[in-house]
């Protein structure tokens, strides 16, 4: 029987898998155990793959929208009207009358991660956008401020720790993020049988707090709180202790001194963590053979995601941890993106742009996501007026997702390059849809440079594509010529690996990756600094002013919150991942969005009782932007005063063409979000610590 093995492009944990076919069908689907990074975890997304490239909603030709519906056209019309009507608005309004949202699928992608730049240079636009914004960019801001580079991002390496602090994040669920961590569940494992200890800080008791040594409950966006406690804590019973790196890095005075006014008794009201408890934490991690702090999505997707991030590095390198076996490291990937673009990660190149409306900074780029709707919604010149939207729903994925749909209906023109008709590309005049997963080759870029150890896969095609159907970077490259008036350059994206991978710290040339079915193991972590930093005086930068001045917002809101009142929404709102869910185009997988309903609102029953709702019950949750009916699930894994719902659902909209979806609509936590809740240094959305409440229905 005919087997392919390739990595699962699906999440970031990049799964080694093992599929078996016969005359064009996938026969099943498993872990591949002789896959170095993965070795044979496997989650229920997977199947996803298969379901995906059998979906008969998936579009796999061009479509115009008319009065009548949607019609099929071909290729060469598609890409002659969407250059001409994005050229027709670019010459009436000015280049940046065209904006850009790219998806976090693209990320994912060989051929967006190398096409897609030169057609975003054809276009010309300044007003780019991405998830980026909605996600990650605390890590970003931080990276780039203090090592010079954005994606110069630590790494845990949870193979050699004896201590792991999780702020924020659940990698039992996600196998990792920004820390591609494929079955993290046996390296938790692991670091308890030697002896270590995890410990998670989080509003909810999830799946990986169940499983950890300790949990302790945080208000939502106090995160920053704590570790400025921990620190404090570290001077205070001198147990500061850079070790080698001591020489390489400047601001540690500034540290001292900024934690002096953070004890943990000063935080622990607004914490909800005893100092009691910061304190023996604090201890515990500074006097660990090796220790490392890791925190994300609910670390990053609040008021002060900057400020956190930026403390989980200055704490990981006070104690020794950064850049040590055991600690926070670097990976030496393969097709070291890095290097590749050192010279553009250069300090400088936060905020050298503001957004028109709002403000927001600029990042390597693109504006934060928060301020898009804005933008198309307010006149004056520079307001954007056509869109182009990428592998992206930003209409479910972006805060105040009705304000966007709002917005994106007013254009004067729109396309998307996605193979559905969601909740966003409903609105577009054309859509042209790239190949899939199983019919298109693979080389994570990215995902090999978070990954917990130095691995390189290369996936070839496992089916033909038919012959009118177009890869990604074939769409990218039509367009980039059409609107650049010239031919590109010719080279496909096998070509372009093989040169990355040829010139990288490996050596490795395609042919050996693509001889290496399982992968090639390139060993564990190794420490690369000062060398690998991209800061002017090649030292660690500990006390960048732009996180030395945003305490003074933190000291300010400290001082409210003493004086706060509910103003009628007494609860407040965060996510929750979960492991059959990952983005909004999942949920059109029968066997992803089978069995009970997953879409449901946690909560404590202490609210419970106090807002006369029973479990399983319909309510209303409203906020200061909207209201959304979703079923009560009452439970004591959530922290008094939070309440959880899971992103990416709310497919109920009209339009929408994904069967299964819409037969399980759910309901968008984006419709209770707010687009001016953002992390006020970097622009970063602020999903977590929506002020909620919640109504009976009838």
């Amino acid at each position: 029987m005919p087997t392919h093995y390739r990595a699962c492009n699906l999440c970031e944990a990049i799964c080694g898998l093992v599929i078996e076919h016969e005359d064009g069908k996938v026969l099943s689907i498993r872990g591949d155990e002789q896959d170095p990074l993965s070795r044979g975890h496997i989650c229920p997304k997977a199947v996803a793959l298969q379901d995906i490239y059998e979906d008969p909603d998936r579009l796999k030709y061009p479509v115009r929208r008319t009065l009548a519906g949607w019609e099929r056209i071909s290729w060469e019309e598609a890409f002659d009207e969407v250059a001409a009507n994005l050229r027709k608005v670019q010459k009436k309004h000015g280049r940046d009358a065209v904006g850009v949202y790219l998806g976090n699928p693209n990320v994912h992608n060989l051929g967006s991660m190398l096409f897609s730049g030169p057609f975003l240079k054809a276009l010309g636009t300044k007003n780019r956008f991405s998830a980026t914004s909605a996600d990650q960019l605390p890590h970003h801001v931080a990276a780039l401020s203090m090592f010079g580079h954005g994606f110069l991002l630590p790494v845990p390496d949870v193979s050699r720790t004896h201590f792991m602090l999780i702020i924020g994040a659940n990698p039992l669920v996600s196998n990792g993020s920004l820390m591609t961590a494929p079955g993290f569940a046996r390296h938790m494992k692991g670091i308890q049988e030697r002896g270590g200890k995890v410990v998670v800080v989080d509003p909810r008791r999830t799946e990986t707090a169940q499983k950890a040594d300790a949990h302790f409950f945080i208000c939502p966006g106090r995160d920053a709180l704590l570790l400025l406690a921990m620190i404090h804590t570290i001077f205070e019973e001198e147990t500061v202790a850079p070790g080698r790196l001591k020489d390489f890095m400047t601001g540690i005075n500034e540290i001292e001194e900024i934690v002096s006014g953070f004890s943990p008794e000063a935080v622990a009201v607004h914490s909800g963590i005893k100092a009691s408890d910061i304190r023996r934490l604090a201890r515990d991690f500074a006097l660990a053979p090796s220790a490392v702090c890791y925190g994300r999505m609910g670390a990053s997707t609040q008021a002060y995601g900057g400020l956190c991030q930026w403390l989980i590095i200055v704490l990981n390198t006070l104690t020794g941890n950064l850049d040590r076996e055991g600690g926070a490291m670097f990976t030496q990937p393969a097709f070291d993106h890095v290097a590749f673009t050192g010279s553009k990660g250069k300090t400088g190149i936060f905020g050298r742009r503001r957004s028109r409306v709002s403000g927001l900074p600029e990042y390597s780029g693109e504006f934060p996501v928060a301020a898009l709707a804005e933008e198309i919604l307010t006149p004056g010149e520079g307001q954007i007026r056509a869109m182009v939207t990428v592998a992206g729903n930003p209409v479910l994925s972006t805060p105040n997702g009705n304000q966007l749909d709002e917005a994106l209906a007013s254009l004067d023109f729109m396309v998307a390059i996605d193979i559905y008709i969601n909740e966003t590309t409903r609105r577009a005049n054309i859509i042209l849809p790239p190949t899939t997963g199983l019919e298109t080759e693979h080389y994570d870029i990215i995902f090999h440079l978070l990954a917990v150890h130095n691995t390189a896969k290369y996936s070839p095609p496992l089916f033909e594509k038919e012959p009118e159907q177009r890869h990604d970077w074939q769409i990218f490259q039509a367009l980039a010529e059409r609107l650049a008036g010239q031919p590109g350059n010719g080279m496909p994206p096998a070509q372009m690996l093989d040169y990355a991978l040829r010139a990288g710290p490996h050596k490795l040339s395609l042919k050996q990756l693509a001889e290496a079915t399982h992968g090639i193991d390139l060993g564990p972590l190794q420490p690369c600094l000062p060398g690998r930093l991209f800061t002017p005086d090649k030292k660690i930068a500990l006390a960048p002013n732009i996180f030395v001045q945003d305490i003074g917002r933190l000291k300010a809101d400290m001082e409210a919150w003493d004086n706060n009142s509910a103003n009628g929404f007494p609860l407040e709102l965060i996510g929750r991942r979960q492991l059959r869910s990952n983005n909004s185009w999942m949920h059109n997988s029968r066997r992803l969005v089978k069995g009970p309903e997953r879409c449901t609102l946690l909560l404590h029953p202490q609210d419970a009782q106090k807002a006369g709702v029973e479990d399983g019950q319909e309510v209303l949750v409203v906020s200061t932007t909207g209201a959304i009916r979703i079923k009560a699930e009452i439970s004591d894994e959530i922290m008094p005063g939070v309440v959880s719902i899971p992103h990416g659902w709310g497919h109920g909209l009209d339009g929408v063409q994904m069967e299964v979806a819409r037969a399980h609509p759910g309901a968008s936590i984006n419709e209770l979000t707010d687009h001016k809740r953002i992390d006020g240094l970097t622009g970063n959305a602020a999903f977590s610590g929506v002020p909620v409440r919640i109504e009976r229905v009838g």
